[in-house]
């Protein structure tokens, strides 16, 4: 197949900004940013509240942990196995959409823990019992409830109870405690929503990825939800009388109809989150993702994916921050070497960022040779 030009990779890579609320943040609440993606990465807790901040108009850290406590926002494991940040109102449509696969995919890790239904149907008794009422337990606390009724939580059977008790959508997060995540029970947590009829579902999602991801493949599409062909060609089947699609280098791209024409310039720098729907959204990446660069963001392909930066929509290097007393240094380790303005730019990014943990930033450089 051939391969995209660099004129085009630029273009998607500026589309998808846009699409994705990143270039123009202009969402006003956490909600209506989840509820505009379909669903958020949040395995890395932090960097998911970054990941909606940055897409706000005017956002604080503090703001976005106060929405999840007022169940404006949902984390669980709807997709891949991963927890992602969900709308309440999406919850109980996308888990009986997307995790029967995901159950029958693990099917030969609960094998080798020893894990079958019984033991998932004791683990659910126990966890509905003790947070009846509204309560809201950590993990140790979890965890600990089955070892009382002698349900071993050895190597990661706690794990994918816990996880299996959240697919089956008995539980959800509830609030931190301090900086522990909680447990609750989801029926308790989010309203009754109404349900979708599986086509209705799966036309719902293609049509939320495809508007808040394009441009994108079907075969991007499943990879970011882990539908299988036929499903994704319902979906589009549905779903395309609301979309725009485009043929460029052989591949069918598909988007919202009011993608806006974005011009390249070194005014649109980021600094995001490792796990941010920007790169991980996606199968193929190259778009705003150099191969070549690949491994300087998932070292080994061990799944633990850098914060990036990214300047005219490509992935330019990667950062990290570390919290010190009174302040947060932002510490930049670009792949190659930055222009003034470029590093204006991303000096104005680290300044939002710093606004949005309510801490002043201090800036530095690391090698730009990694």
């Amino acid at each position: 197949m051939t391969q995209p030009k660099p004129s085009h990779l630029s273009r998607i890579a500026l589309s998808r900004l846009a699409n994705q609320g990143i270039a123009t943040p202009t969402f006003a609440q956490p909600g209506d940013v989840v509820t505009w993606l379909g669903a958020l990465q949040a395995q890395d807790y932090g960097g998911a509240l970054w990941s909606i901040g940055l897409r706000m108009a005017r956002a604080t850290e503090r703001g976005i942990e106060q929405a999840i406590a007022e169940r404006a926002i949902v984390r669980t494991w709807p997709m891949r196995g991963t927890l992602h940040f969900v709308a309440p109102q999406d919850v109980r449509w996308l888990l009986p959409l997307l995790t029967p696969r995901v159950i029958a995919q693990t099917a030969g890790r609960y094998r080798q823990l020893e894990l079958d239904e019984t033991i998932f149907a004791r683990s659910k008794e126990v966890f509905a019992k003790a947070l009846q009422g509204g309560k809201q337990l950590t993990r140790d606390e979890m965890l600990h409830l089955l070892e009382q009724a002698n349900i071993s939580t050895a190597g990661q059977r706690g794990y994918h109870m816990l996880a299996r008790s959240a697919q089956d959508g008995l539980i959800c997060f509830g609030s931190r405690r301090g900086k522990q995540q909680t447990f609750t029970l989801l029926d308790e947590w989010v309203p009754q929503t109404r349900p979708l009829a599986r086509d209705e579902a799966l036309a719902e999602l293609t049509r939320r990825y495809f508007t808040s991801h394009g441009p994108a493949t079907v075969q991007d599409l499943m990879r970011w939800s882990g539908l299988t062909t036929a499903e994704a060609k319902i979906g589009l089947e549905v779903a395309r009388r609301e979309l725009a699609q485009e043929t460029i280098a052989d591949r069918v791209y598909w988007m919202s109809s009011d993608t806006p024409e974005l011009s390249s310039g070194v005014e649109t720098a980021y600094l995001l989150p490792g796990f941010d729907e920007y790169l991980l959204g996606y199968g193929d990446r190259s778009a705003v993702l150099d191969p070549a660069d690949a491994q300087r963001i998932c070292p080994g392909g061990n799944g633990m994916f850098s914060p990036t930066i990214v300047i005219d929509g490509h992935v330019t290097g990667t950062w990290k921050r570390i919290v010190k007393k009174g302040a947060v240094a932002v510490e930049l380790a670009p792949f190659r070497a930055l222009t003034p303005a470029e590093n204006s730019a991303l000096s104005a990014a680290a300044e939002r960022y710093g606004e949005f943990v309510g801490l002043p930033v201090v800036l530095t450089h690391a090698s730009s040779t990694q």
